[in-house]
């Protein structure tokens, strides 16, 4: 496994999200035995990236990455995030004050079974705490060992840009693939202009780019993606084209569609480490397979001339891009 740099965090270019072992997704929660097969054999094939929260579950997707590590923490970057729960009731709530950064870190450490978070996210950005405050609790950490580093999730660039100043961002991660290509436009170049790393999420479009989901009646009522608008309706019809055109690249590739959107990804350049999510091993093996896969220059092309996805990412927007 190739790997690459997150601000001074070296991880494996190819990292592993565990967000769906444990909610928002079909069958989330079912198979916790499955889930941690999944993060051993990422270890065993070179994952040296796992990203956690929280607020997924809430809570038990730390502890389930905690004990699936064991005693290989220590070899492996382990990323987390705060700032959208209330402890209290464990409903939603945005809150980046110094107060909660300091009571979320040590529950955070606590559940993962850690002395040290590798990679602390602020999870979505909070418009009553200025970001100054936050980050001077972030350094705070930092200087007292807690945490190596920090990042914003879904942060805008005049946010990034003040966060900087007060101390450097690792890294900042947001949602970006073949279907989600927005951040090409300010974000990424401001991530190169500052030397910060960009750590996408849902590469492969919360699997619809793997061409598996063609119609929601696969996905169970409580699955997040039933409710999300690119999944819905017209948008659905219209977004299968771009999987369409995935799979014919990955057929002239001799590979699948995941291993063409996530090698799509890495070819964007270095300090650059997409974390796709899954439960399985098999998936994560297919995943894997990306690294080795270099595409040609018209197959680039093809790729980087796919249409926009119909539909917003989400079905409410107003909490992202502060």
């Amino acid at each position: 496994m190739k790997h690459t740099t997150l601000g001074t965090l070296d991880v494996s270019r190819l990292g592993l999200g565990t967000m769906g072992m444990s909610a928002f997704y079909s069958g989330a929660g079912s198979d916790e035995a499955e889930s941690i097969r999944t993060i051993r054999r990422a270890l065993e094939l070179g994952i040296a990236f796992f990203d956690t929260a929280e607020i997924y579950g809430p809570y038990v997707n730390e502890e389930l990455l905690g004990r699936a590590l064991g005693a290989d923490r220590a070899s492996v970057v382990v990323a987390t995030k705060f700032g959208t729960i209330d402890h209290e009731t464990n409903e939603r709530r945005l809150d980046g004050s110094p107060a909660n950064v300091r009571f979320s870190v040590e529950g955070s450490l606590s559940r993962l079974g850690t002395d040290h978070i590798d990679l602390y996210y602020q999870h979505r950005m909070d418009p009553g705490t200025p970001i100054e405050d936050t980050v001077g609790a972030l350094a705070e950490l930092i200087a007292e060992g807690k945490i190596r580093g920090y990042g914003l999730s879904e942060a805008a660039p005049a946010t990034i840009r003040r966060a900087h100043a007060v101390h450097p961002v690792s890294a900042v991660q947001t949602e970006y693939s073949l279907w989600s290509r927005d951040p090409e436009a300010e974000l990424i170049p401001l991530l190169r202009e500052l030397g910060i790393g960009f750590v996408p999420y849902s590469p492969l479009g919360r699997g619809f780019l793997t061409g598996a989901i063609r119609s929601l009646e696969s996905l169970e009522p409580s699955d997040f993606r039933r409710g999300n608008p690119r999944f819905e309706g017209e948008n659905l019809t219209r977004n299968l084209a771009i999987v369409d055109a995935v799979e014919s690249v990955a057929r002239d590739a001799a590979a699948t569609p995941a291993q063409v959107a996530l090698a799509w990804i890495l070819a964007q350049g270095e300090g650059i480490a997409p974390i796709p999510g899954t439960k399985r091993v098999s998936r994560l093996e297919e995943n894997v397979g990306a690294d080795a896969l270099v595409l040609s220059a018209e197959q680039l092309a093809t790729l980087n001339q796919l249409p926009a996805a119909a539909g917003d990412r989400y079905a409410d927007m107003t909490p992202l891009n502060r």
